[in-house]
């Protein structure tokens, strides 16, 4: 990729980079016709992400002594950056020493200043998910595991707007209602869970509950969005080598953090191993591993089925809940999660899909060779999706999709 032109491997002819808008439609096209492969790995993604986002909610309440945290949850965070970078490191190490003869080295200088140039954009997701990391604590001080997880969910609402605007993604009219139906059903689970009349910090409960709330839910829809841009855009960059630079820049954030609170409270908050137990332990190596998964829904299948997926898993922390703490399921907790499983299966029915435009984008080819354009064969329909290839002729064996499956 130069001054915006992508040039083909085949003929050498450049193209004029694609997009957002036909990257999204191209992206369409690609999820409507995966392989059973594909959707074999996606429920892999789904089934362990259940389990990971469903016990993470229970280890931070596990964690907590007389209803509040004996260590720094930023130390919490920092370690777990530090596990993520170490395991992205190992990855690439392994997948360095199967790589084919020819193919460029991962492990050089170049491929990897040049990857730290292109992926740069994930500092972005980085800081905003250092915040939402913290803000996971402070949201436990003030609702149980399984409210948490339901109100975590709406973060599916608010990044369906934002992949609207910022990726150009396509919803349809059932899809739209599908998600208002999601935030129906969440809402059915809140009513009534705050105790009326606790005070903190001199305000309501509920006031500042809600403040905490409307962060935690915009801040990391943000960064999901932001995350699988920028993972999608270098899609031929090894995930861990992009893994590497976001768990890095996590660990930067954290750290900076806790040089912060350092300065207001003293050396001695130095010790990020300080009021850890093995509770704390579990819930780091929990959170690691539910980014690293995080990275594979993101660069490989997408931000919505994520945070779908996530969505399941309230079923697994109020069972576990109610098993370990004594946590009441209620009448409005069971409704909620009938209306959010109508909510999903509405959303993924095949008669909610959005269907393909006949016309929308053109990519400019120009031939090397002669130095100018052909008005004849210089166009292709991006909006044909990721199968759709250039009109330049090349052999069976040699046509490349846009977006590798």
């Amino acid at each position: 990729m130069k001054n915006g032109m992508a040039e083909c491997a085949v003929c050498h002819s450049k193209l004029v980079s694609p997009t957002v808008k036909t990257i999204s439609r191209a992206y369409d096209r690609h999820r409507s016709k995966i392989s059973s492969k594909q959707r074999a790995l996606n429920v892999l993604l789904v089934v362990g992400d259940c389990m990971l986002v469903g016990l993470q909610p229970v280890l931070v309440f596990m964690s907590k002594v007389d209803g509040k945290f004996k260590f720094s949850p930023v130390s919490v965070n920092f370690l777990t950056e530090a596990t993520k970078v170490v395991f992205a490191i190992l990855m690439l190490l392994i997948q360095a020493r199967h790589q084919k003869v020819g193919e460029k080295p991962l492990l050089s200088i170049s491929t990897f200043v040049q990857a730290a140039r292109n992926n740069v954009l994930l500092a972005v997701p980085a800081l905003l998910y250092a915040i939402n990391n913290y803000l996971k604590f402070i949201m436990q001080l003030y609702f149980n595991p399984a409210t948490v997880k339901m109100l975590s969910n709406l973060k599916v609402l608010v990044i369906a707007v934002l992949l609207k605007f910022i990726m150009k993604r396509r919803f349809s009219i059932i899809q739209w209602e599908a998600l208002a139906l999601l935030l129906i059903g969440i809402s059915i689970n809140q009513l009534r869970s705050i105790p009326e009349g606790t005070t903190s910090l001199a305000l309501p409960v509920t006031t500042i509950a809600y403040i905490y709330t409307l962060i935690f839910v915009t801040v990391p829809s943000m960064a999901s969005v932001f995350n699988e841009y920028a993972l999608k855009s270098q899609y031929d960059t090894s995930i861990y080598l992009q893994n590497l630079f976001l768990y890095g820049y996590g660990a930067i954030f954290n750290f900076l953090a806790i040089l912060g609170i350092a300065i207001f409270k003293g050396p001695s908050s130095l010790d990020i191993f300080e009021g850890h137990s093995k509770a704390t332990m579990l819930l780091i190596v929990n959170n690691a591993a539910q980014g690293i998964l995080s990275s594979f829904f993101f660069k490989y299948a997408d931000t919505i089925l994520k945070k779908y997926s996530s969505t399941v898993a309230t079923i697994f922390t109020g069972i576990a809940s109610a098993l370990l703490f004594g946590h009441t399921l209620t009448i409005n907790f069971l409704l909620g999660i009938s209306v959010v499983f109508i909510s999903m299966h509405q959303f993924f029915s095949p008669l909610a899909k959005v269907k393909d435009d006949q016309q929308n984008g053109t990519l400019e080819l120009i031939d090397v060779g002669e130095k100018h354009s052909s008005k004849d064969s210089s166009f292709v329909n991006m909006a044909a999706g990721a199968n759709e290839e250039a009109s330049h002729l090349v052999g069976p064996d040699e046509r490349q999709p846009l977006l590798p499956r």
